[in-house]
């Protein structure tokens, strides 16, 4: 184990890339109305349920940007590196989350990973079984918008590193 602190400045990193676009300035009322869908999925729906969902989704989605803003985000409200890093294992490592919190990370891989197929109902009947209806809905709801954030961000390549928790709120 090294003591040795690596900073982003040295030339020992390969250098960040820059952005296709700065798509929101280009798109202001798409841009505002993703807000508007951000700020609407999150009524009712647990604050750490919804960034666990946010991350495993971007991991999915291989979202630089995005994991770099929730992770941070996540860390800045109390959430533990342990859980936050087994998350990308978590069928290995289910003991870290609670069996509402594995409800709605099965749920966000079902509905991020569309290519496999579709939702199966025995998805849907575990998270239905954890959450209620209006919860479930606003789920359902935080889970396409992290994936419509993660697909603007991955399609004009933005770039992760700079967010600061609180940036966008």
């Amino acid at each position: 184990m090294t003591t040795e602190t690596h900073h982003h400045a040295t030339s020992e990193y390969t250098t960040e890339h820059t952005p296709r676009m700065q798509w929101a300035e280009h798109a202001p009322e798409v841009y505002k109305a993703m807000a508007r869908m951000e700020a609407a999925s999150r009524k009712g729906l647990d604050p750490v349920v919804a960034e666990l969902v946010k991350i495993r989704s971007s991991q999915l989605n291989h979202c630089a940007f995005c994991l770099d803003m929730h992770t941070k985000d996540a860390l800045a409200a109390g959430e533990s590196v342990q859980r936050i890093v087994q998350l990308s294992a978590w069928e290995e490592s289910q003991h870290f989350y609670t069996p509402k919190e594995i409800a709605a990370i099965e749920l966000t891989e079902a509905v991020t990973v569309l290519t496999d197929g579709f939702v199966p109902d025995e998805v849907y009947a575990k998270a239905a079984k954890h959450f209620d209806e209006a919860e479930l809905a606003h789920l359902i709801a935080a889970i396409i918008t992290i994936n419509a954030w993660n697909r603007f961000a991955v399609a004009t390549r933005m770039v992760p590193g700079h967010y600061t928790p609180g940036d966008f709120r």
